[in-house]
C-alpha cells in the first residue's frame, strides 16, 4: 500500500486529495479531502500571464497542503494544473518557482490529458455506471466533455469556455446586463456547436464534476453549506438548472453569497450555471448526477496503475 496526495490546481480552485493506493486489490481509499479558493486564472484570459497575486496565492496554498500532506505521512506528492498554467505565457516559471519554494512539482497537463483523467475520477468506486456514459467538468477557465465506458475514453473535446474566463471577458457587473446574458449565451453556443453532436449517444448518461456542478446541486436542495454526502450523486436536473438560472441572472453578488455560495465562487457561478445550462439545453440532457470527485482521483488512479505495473 502506498499513500500519496493529488492535487488539482485549477484556474479558480486547488484540491487536494490524500488516498491509500491498494494495487493488490486495484483501489483507491480516499482519507482527506481539502479545497481553496485561489483564483490562478484571475485575468490570464486578457494578460495572458499568472500575476504576482495569483502566484503568491498559490505559493500560501501548496505550502499549506505540503505541511497536510507530511502530517499525513503521504510519500509522494502528485500535482496536475489545468487550463490557467495551459495559457500562461509565464507558466515554466511559474512551475520553477514552486517547486523551488514549496518542493511540489507541477504537471502542466493537456486538455486532452485532462479531460480523460477527470473522466475516470469522475465514477471511480461507483455501483452500476450505466454504459456508455458522459462526463463533463466546467472548470474557470476551460470546459471539458468526455464520452466511453470504465476501460477507455471513445470521445474528449476541451473548450475555452469557462465560469472565470467568460465572466472576466463577458459580465461587468452583477446581475449581468441581459445584453450581457445574450453575448454569452451566443458564444457558449458556438463553443458547444463545434463539438458537441457525438454526445448524443449518451445523453442519458451523463455526470457532472467540480465546483460549479457541486455548487448549482448544494443551491438546488436548499443547502447553506457545502454537505459531500448530500451533494455526491444527487441527481440534478435540467428544471431545477433553469430555475436556479433564473435567479442568479437576478441576484447580486451579496445575493449570491447569501444563497450559500462561497465568496471565491460567488461572482462566477451565475456564468458557470449558464455553461450548465446551455450545456443540458443543446444536447437535451434531462438529468446530470453530480460527483464530488474528478482530476484528483483520476491522478490517483493513474499512480496506482503505475505501481501495480511497477513503473
Amino acid at each position: 500500500m502506498k499513500r500519496v496526495a493529488c492535487i488539482d490546481i485549477g484556474t479558480n480552485t486547488a484540491l487536494l486529495l490524500i488516498a491509500d493506493l491498494e494495487p493488490e486489490s486495484g483501489t483507491v481509499h480516499p482519507l482527506f479531502h481539502k479545497q481553496t479558493i485561489v483564483r490562478l486564472g484571475k485575468n490570464v484570459d486578457a494578460e495572458k500571464n499568472i500575476d504576482a497575486e495569483a502566484f503568491e496565492r498559490l505559493i500560501g496554498c501548496l505550502g499549506e497542503y505540503a505541511a497536510i500532506s507530511r502530517d499525513h505521512g503521504c510519500e509522494s506528492i502528485v500535482a496536475a494544473g489545468t487550463s490557467a498554467l495551459r495559457d500562461a505565457a509565464n507558466r515554466d516559471a511559474i512551475i520553477g518557482e514552486t517547486a523551488r519554494r514549496t518542493g511540489i512539482t507541477i504537471e502542466c497537463i493537456s486538455g486532452h490529458d485532462e479531460a480523460e483523467l477527470t473522466f475516470f475520477g469522475a465514477v471511480a468506486g461507483m455501483p452500476d455506471v450505466p454504459e456508455p456514459f458522459t462526463v463533463i467538468d466546467i472548470g474557470g477557465g476551460s470546459t471539458e466533455i468526455s464520452m466511453g465506458s470504465l476501460s477507455s475514453v471513445t470521445r474528449s473535446i476541451s473548450l475555452d469556455i469557462g465560469s472565470v474566463r467568460l465572466t472576466e471577458r463577458i459580465f461587468t457587473s452583477l446581475p449581468p446586463s441581459r445584453r450581457e446574458i445574450d453575448e454569452a449565451q451566443r458564444t457558449l453556443n458556438e463553443a458547444l456547436a463545434s463539438g458537441i453532436t457525438p454526445f448524443f449517444a449518451s445523453r442519458t448518461n451523463v455526470y457532472g464534476v467540480a465546483g460549479t456542478l457541486t455548487s448549482i446541486a448544494q443551491l438546488a436542495q436548499g443547502l447553506r453549506h457545502f454537505d459531500p454526502q448530500k451533494v455526491h450523486q444527487y441527481a440534478l436536473t435540467y428544471p431545477q438548472v433553469h430555475t436556479i438560472l433564473e435567479t442568479l441572472e437576478q441576484s447580486t453578488l451579496q445575493e449570491i453569497v447569501a444563497m450559500g455560495v462561497p465568496e471565491g465562487r460567488a461572482d462566477v457561478i451565475t456564468m458557470g450555471t449558464l455553461i450548465l445550462h446551455q450545456f443540458m439545453r443543446m444536447l437535451g440532457v434531462a438529468e446530470i448526477r453530480v460527483s464530488i470527485q474528478g482530476l484528483r482521483f483520476g491522478l490517483a488512479q493513474r499512480e496506482l496503475l503505475r505501481l501495480r505495473e511497477g513503473t
